[in-house]
């Protein structure tokens, strides 16, 4: 451990009475005032939230509808098994060169307008699904999943903003949760529901009715939501939740430079560790749960259902994961120790589930797959709030962008490998490369000596006079 590092762009020095003048314009400082800013939280936050994760679980879900049922879209379009994974890879080729100009447009026009062009695109992909379901329209059933995954750009990026706006500074992690739970939520029902609507039937005529009835109940759930962002969705509480929002709003968007931004992040250390290691996770995340259905049928046949059921168990126990993951930092804010015993339990959980998936024990590989599940996904919402605990004052959307860019960048390296793999070696030989990418995280997030310290509001501190902003010392 060194000294601590001189105040560099980005960062916010602690000084209690802020004489000096902010270096960049990402900066917001208060001075010396006899009274605070009023904050105020307002019941509709909740509202806010819980609409958000209701149209980002309706995108979800269709990004893992295709993949959970691979063997039987395979048939009905008569394509090959790598053609299917990438109805789901389309979702992280679309995130890497989209997220840029959306994490722009999310800094210049706010949430509003980044939620209704989300549910838009969403909800349009989806009608674009319902005339897609016979043997010979595969590119228009592509054009709608690719149309749906051009609105999860608009999505991904917003739970730690939505948590920032919208809530108080003893909320925000699990504001952020909530955002991300909806998210999870949407892939559990992808695993669940497919195999289930669409049965794996001989005669093409019966699957094609089947799939329009999947396809049909989707464009009515997301049809439903649209509206409702139309009419509900708010972009901000006309009072902030907290002092470091006020300071906020203080930033003219004309002073603001989103390249600026982006360039202060690639020189933070500890964020640029942070992608890293982000991505190795959440794309190791990604290729299993892509592949699963291969996993399964090849050593349990005819298990299709079994193995959404499977892929539910991954994304439930994540989801609790993520629910006391948000709690516990909220309490804690100890997200170097968390993160790290996370990311620990996730290598143990993955390399539990390579050697029993073909033990013959179905019960087995629902138990370590749900182990694997509660750290693998529960490390989501500690990655978003650990990245704009680094990286304050800077935009939120920016710093989630760039992390969930390193997962689908990630992801579709680690699924298009391991399919390789499967398809040369076996499925063993599938899930210990990736254990191995695990193991380099992890090392990583153990070797990484950064050091946080974040104070959020100086009135927690007992100096009610004086308005302060968070801010960050990272040590190495």
């Amino acid at each position: 451990m060194g000294d601590e590092s001189k105040p560099v762009d980005g960062e916010v020095n602690d000084n209690k009475y802020f004489s000096k003048t902010a270096k960049t314009d990402a900066e917001v400082t208060f001075e010396h005032r006899s009274a605070p800013p009023e904050t105020r939280l307002y019941k509709k936050r909740w509202v806010i939230v819980l609409l958000f994760s209701s149209y980002s679980l309706c995108n979800s879900y269709q990004w893992i509808q295709y993949g959970i049922i691979n063997n039987i879209f395979m048939r009905f379009y008569g394509v090959d098994s790598f053609t299917i994974d990438w109805m789901s890879m389309i979702y992280m080729l679309t995130y890497i060169p989209l997220i840029f100009p959306v994490s722009w447009l999310l800094d210049k026009k706010g949430l509003r307008v980044i939620a209704l062009v989300a549910a838009a695109l969403n909800c349009t992909g989806t009608w674009i699904k319902v005339a897609s379901a016979r043997p010979d329209l595969f590119p228009v059933t592509f054009l709608g999943q690719f149309t749906c995954s051009v609105a999860q750009v608009f999505i991904l990026g917003m739970p730690s903003r939505i948590a920032s706006v919208w809530f108080g500074s003893e909320e925000v992690s699990t504001a952020c949760s909530i955002g991300v739970f909806g998210n999870q939520l949407g892939i559990a029902i992808g695993f669940l529901v497919p195999p289930i609507l669409v049965p794996n039937v001989d005669d093409l005529d019966e699957l094609a009715a089947h799939i329009r009835v999947m396809f049909y109940i989707t464009t009515g759930v997301a049809t439903f939501l649209f509206v409702l962002v139309v009419i509900v969705f708010q972009e901000r509480p006309e009072i902030p939740p907290t002092h470091a929002q006020a300071a906020a709003r203080q930033i003219s968007p004309e002073n603001y430079s989103y390249p600026a931004s982006i360039l202060r992040l690639l020189r933070n250390k500890a964020f640029i560790l942070l992608v890293i290691t982000y991505g190795l996770n959440v794309g190791c995340f990604y290729a299993v749960s892509t592949l699963l259905n291969r996993m399964i049928i090849e050593h349990y046949p005819g298990e299709e259902v079994n193995a959404g059921r499977i892929g539910l168990t991954i994304v439930i126990a994540g989801m609790v994961g993520s629910l006391i993951c948000g709690i516990w930092l909220d309490r804690s804010k100890t997200y170097k120790q968390t993160t790290l015993a996370v990311y620990v339990m996730s290598l143990v959980g993955l390399v539990l589930y390579a050697f029993t998936l073909d033990l013959g024990h179905l019960w087995v590989v629902f138990i370590t797959a749900g182990t694997l599940g509660f750290f693998m996904t529960g490390y989501l919402p500690l990655g978003f709030e650990f990245a704009v605990e680094l990286t304050y004052p800077e935009s939120e959307g920016t710093s989630s962008g760039l992390l969930n860019c390193s997962a689908q960048v990630f992801g579709i390296i680690f699924t298009i490998c391991q399919g390789k793999i499967m398809d040369s070696f076996n499925t063993l030989a599938g899930n210990l490369f990736l254990c191995a990418f695990l193991l380099i995280g992890t090392i990583i997030t153990g070797a990484d000596r950064s050091i946080l310290i974040c104070s959020s509001l100086i009135e927690e501190n007992d100096t009610p006079d004086v308005s302060i902003s968070c801010f960050c010392v990272v040590v190495f």
